[in-house]
């Protein structure tokens, strides 16, 4: 049986999560890219980076985004969230600290739930080199809604 999550569960999917599939438009085309976020409880936020690019360009243009979260357990067993928002894009010290803080939240959701230890970015994102700072982003949550299956 399929069910529509309360705003509570679907926040807490967001909030347990680190991978999610970011949704944008870019010249009237839908596009979907894997990304590595956190969800900042406190600021309702999801902070996220990249290289600058496609997504980062369109999301410049246009700047509605979704994001969407699942835990997939097998064909009948699965629940995701579907976050709707817009993506604010960060600069200097404050970029560097909200990267700061997607760093320690990422790090400890992957010893909690991966039960290993992780000491640098680096070590679970390609995307950060050694010099180069990256495109801090926020994605301000405006909505979230959530569904399961559970047979």
């Amino acid at each position: 049986m399929i069910k529509s999550l309360q705003e509570k569960e679907s926040f807490l999917i967001l909030k347990n999560n680190y991978i999610g599939n970011l949704g944008y438009v870019f010249q009237n085309k839908p596009f979907i890219a894997p990304i590595t976020y956190f969800y900042d409880e406190e600021k309702n936020c999801i902070i996220c980076y990249s290289n600058e690019g496609h997504k980062i360009t369109a999301m410049r243009k246009n700047n509605n985004v979704s994001l969407e979260v699942s835990e997939i357990s097998s064909v009948n067993k699965w629940q995701s969230a579907l976050v709707q928002g817009t993506f604010e894009e960060l600069k200097g010290s404050e970029a560097t600290a909200y990267l700061h803080d997607f760093s320690l939240g990422v790090k400890d959701l992957i010893m909690r739930k991966e039960v290993r230890k992780l000491d640098y970015i680096n070590e679970f994102s390609s995307k950060i080199y050694a010099d180069d700072m990256p495109i801090v982003y926020l994605i301000k949550v405006e909505e979230i809604t959530g569904r399961m299956r559970r047979n």
